[in-house]
């Protein structure tokens, strides 16, 4: 429940105010009258008549009620009035102390009436935000001992300091996100670094190993020396396509600048089906194109989209070989552009498909077009950088690649 301080004591204390200016009139008024009796008793003293007479003739027997009936009331108010201003003073001391940051100071003694009860509610003031200062305190010292998962309780009826506390947890996600992000980016670089050194290894120690049998005249025939020098040859281009790959890859997620243009997406696919038809050809496969009438203009980086389909395409006939054909369907969704690559072999396994975009990622078989392990790291990569999305799923029946794109540039 939210914390209320109550002022209704102000009134009280003009009413104990007052109260203490009318019993201190009604007193003073009851001095005086009796001061009055006593006069007329004491005139008749012998002993004190020249004397009274005396004064009542200079000063006037009216100034000298007046100046003994204000002395009466000041002493009288004074006397009914100095627990409340005592308690007064007290409450201006607390508040003082709260305002100078002091919430430890003692405990206000406690009084049945309303000012006891202003009392009990700065005390418990006092304490809860002591309290809450004692969370907000902890929770820095959390933060500061690394601890950055460590979150501030929010209580909204503590107003600013519910904001402060919100402030510090908003601040603490960030750094844990921060701390997380770098890790990630760490670990990331760290399997880069590692999945490199495996991949360019392997057809290195390839080629230096038949190079050795060469340069050592192991082998038996001029026939043996061209099958050595082939598998040389052939590994050295599979390692130039993975440098190239890992090249283009680090270079589309380095920021490079895009060279936007007005694409046809229809026309450009079409043509690209008909680039491949030898590599369908080979397979004995052919390619189906779906598309609207209507020509499907986008705003992007021909070339790069251009590197992404052929990734896609060559994906396709390498794993889609049991059947004869590859479908290209492009649609378009509001203001998306949708091109889906789909091929009918064999599926790929449910373990491996949340992973297939990552680079060099390899499950029971390779899924990325030319065994480099970035083909479609370097299709997600494009399409991201195009505002766009790419997704995969697949089942017995049929393997779908899905890239989303806007049909607008994104500014």
């Amino acid at each position: 429940m939210p914390f209320k301080l109550d002022f209704k004591w102000l009134h009280t204390v003009r009413w104990k105010f007052l109260a203490a200016a009318l019993a201190s009139a009604a007193l003073t008024a009851v001095i005086l009258w009796a001061f009055y009796l006593l006069a007329h008793i004491l005139i008749t003293v012998p002993l004190l008549t020249g004397t009274m007479a005396s004064v009542i003739n200079r000063f006037g027997s009216v100034p000298v009620l007046v100046v003994l009936g204000g002395a009466s009331f000041l002493f009288f108010y004074f006397l009914f009035s100095r627990g409340t201003i005592r308690r007064l003073e007290q409450l201006d001391d607390a508040l003082r102390d709260m305002a100078n940051g002091n919430l430890g100071a003692g405990a206000l003694p406690p009084l049945r009436d309303e000012l006891g009860q202003a009392a009990g509610s700065i005390d418990r003031l006092s304490r809860r935000l002591r309290e809450y200062l004692e969370r907000i305190t902890a929770g820095l010292q959390a933060l500061a001992s690394g601890r950055f998962e460590y979150r501030i309780e929010v209580d909204r009826s503590y107003g600013d300091l519910a904001v402060i506390a919100e402030s510090i947890n908003a601040m603490a996600e960030q750094l844990d996100r921060s701390i997380r992000d770098e890790r990630h980016a760490e670990k990331t670089k760290n399997d880069l670094i590692t999945g490199v050194s495996h991949d360019l290894r392997t057809p290195l120690t390839s080629i230096l190993g038949f190079l050795e049998v060469i340069e050592q005249d192991r082998y038996k025939d001029e026939v043996e020396l061209r099958h050595y020098v082939n598998i040389a040859y052939e590994k050295s281009r599979a390692l130039k396509k993975l440098i190239d790959d890992l090249f283009e890859y680090t270079r589309i997620g380095g920021g490079m600048p895009l060279a936007w243009t007005s694409l046809d997406l229809t026309g450009l696919l079409r043509q690209l089906a008909e680039e491949f038809v030898p590599s369908l050809e080979k397979a004995s496969m052919s390619c189906r194109l779906s598309a609207p009438e209507a020509p499907l203009v986008i705003e992007a980086d021909g070339n790069l989209l251009v590197r992404a389909f052929e990734n896609l395409m060559t994906n396709a006939i390498a794993h889609g070989s049991t059947s004869p054909y590859v479908d290209i369907d492009i649609d378009r969704q509001e203001e998306i552009a949708v091109i889906r690559v789909v091929n009918y072999g064999d599926p790929i396994p449910a373990g491996d498909l949340p992973f297939i975009f990552d680079r060099f990622y390899r499950g029971d078989r390779s899924r990325t077009s030319g065994g480099t392990g970035l083909g479609l790291a370097i299709v997600k990569s494009i399409a991201e950088v195009h505002g766009g999305r790419v997704s995969a799923r697949s089942d017995r029946s049929r393997t779908v690649f899905e890239i989303a794109l806007p049909v607008a540039r994104r500014s």
